[in-house]
């Protein structure tokens, strides 16, 4: 598992785009395939996926995602693509990402995250902590 702690002045809810560069850096180790939220969990709430249905972030659970995140709750996302496992976990600042098939992968997203995060704020640090 990779994590990377966020410090500085940043929105809450800029930390839920760490999922969209996971998908894009993702896609390029696995390919197109379908990023498939499998399960979230908060503190209060576990939303888990079925046979015939997978987890989209409808306006609700956003919302309950988000004031989790806002209030330094851990929240953990199960994802797959293709043959990929991509385990997110977000509390507080610290955003961490662990992978069951491409160990570089870790490195990958958090590498981009870091650099992502510099643009969106300017002025704040970054200190990675590998687990």
């Amino acid at each position: 598992m990779k994590s990377v702690e966020i410090s500085g002045n940043i929105d809450y809810k800029k930390l839920i785009s760490c999922l969209f560069w996971t998908n894009r850096i993702a896609t390029r180790y696995v390919g197109c395939d379908s990023f498939l939220i499998q399960k979230i969990i908060t503190k209060i709430q576990i939303y888990e996926a079925n046979q015939i249905r997978y987890i989209k972030l409808s306006n609700n659970i956003l919302e309950h995602v988000l004031l989790n995140i806002r209030d330094f709750e851990l929240v953990e996302f199960y994802i797959t693509l293709g043959e990929e496992e991509i385990n997110i976990t977000i509390q507080g600042n610290v955003f961490s990402v662990s992978t069951a098939k491409t160990k570089e992968l870790e490195d990958e997203i958090i590498s981009k995250i870091e650099l992502e995060a510099k643009k969106y704020i300017p002025g704040y640090v970054l200190n990675s902590i590998n687990e």
